[in-house]
């Protein structure tokens, strides 16, 4: 248990990081876009490059929505990993191979009941 920790709490430190970075980016954009739409006129819902800006919003909030859903992923992998049930699976309670927490730190299931919850 404690090997994976070791290994894998830098991964998840970072990966917050950078989510939030990303969180904070992306809440400042819709900020400034929402500015700027404000500061239009309403028959001129466009910017100079053609991108309707309620599709960017769009995108920009979906952007965020992950971004938020990657942070609260991460936050609970990081609370796991300090009550010491990180690395085991929620579903059978087997331990979660190392390969898997690389590639994917926040796993909370193991491969068999990741496949069989269809998550």
């Amino acid at each position: 248990m404690g090997m994976s920790d070791n290994e894998l709490r830098p991964l998840l430190d970072a990966l917050r990081r950078e989510a939030n970075d990303r969180t904070e980016a992306l809440t400042a954009t819709l900020n400034q876009l929402t500015h700027d739409r404000s500061s239009q006129s309403d028959d001129d819902e466009h910017d100079p490059e053609g991108v309707p800006l309620s599709a960017e919003w769009s995108r920009l909030s979906g952007l965020l929505e992950g971004a938020r859903e990657e942070l609260r992923q991460v936050d609970e992998a990081l609370a796991r990993m300090d009550v010491g049930t990180y690395g085991v699976c929620a579903n059978c309670g087997r331990g979660i191979p190392v390969a898997r927490l690389r590639v994917r730190p926040f796993a909370e299931l193991c491969v068999p009941c990741a496949e069989k919850l269809g998550r």
